[in-house]
């Protein structure tokens, strides 16, 4: 298998993993979806061992309280679009489908700005590490769609 081929699985994989996850969280919203979700995430975290304090679980915490019972749908929703794009992504680049390329490219780089804010704004590892596989991955498509094609 080819390096080129190699990469695009690598990243057809982070896609699909990008859109599973998504999936579940869209699915495991609207389980609880009539149960008090604060209490619920609040259990969890206290059954893992995690302090509610620390930055990630209350940030968790935080946006769970902006979830209202009118407002969940359209999260679930949201949820299993996303996870749909990624997933067509995931699949177009598997099997070499030049526009996913294409796609793999714009999608990134759009989230770049945002991951610099990110960046900037929490200034954690888990920010720097987000931005710098997205830049890889931005990178990596880039030079592969700049390539001349040779079929």
């Amino acid at each position: 298998m080819s390096t080129q081929k190699s990469g695009l699985k690598l990243i057809a994989s982070l896609e699909a993993l990008k859109g599973v996850v998504s999936l579940l969280v869209g699915f495991g919203i609207h389980e609880l979806a009539g149960q008090n979700i604060q209490a619920f995430l609040e259990n969890l975290l206290r059954h893992c061992h995690l302090n509610p304090a620390n930055e990630l679980p209350g940030l968790l915490l935080e946006k769970a309280a902006i979830l209202t019972p009118s407002n969940l749908n359209l999260v679930v929703i949201g949820a299993l679009i996303y996870a749909a794009i990624r997933l067509i992504e995931a699949y177009g680049l598997w099997f070499g489908l030049l526009w996913t390329e294409w796609f793999a490219l714009v999608s990134g780089a759009i989230y770049v700005p945002f991951e610099v804010y990110e960046v900037f704004d929490q200034q954690n590892v888990l920010s720097v590490i987000v931005l710098g596989i997205n830049l890889a991955v931005v990178y990596y498509m880039y030079l592969l769609v700049r390539k001349p094609k040779q079929e």
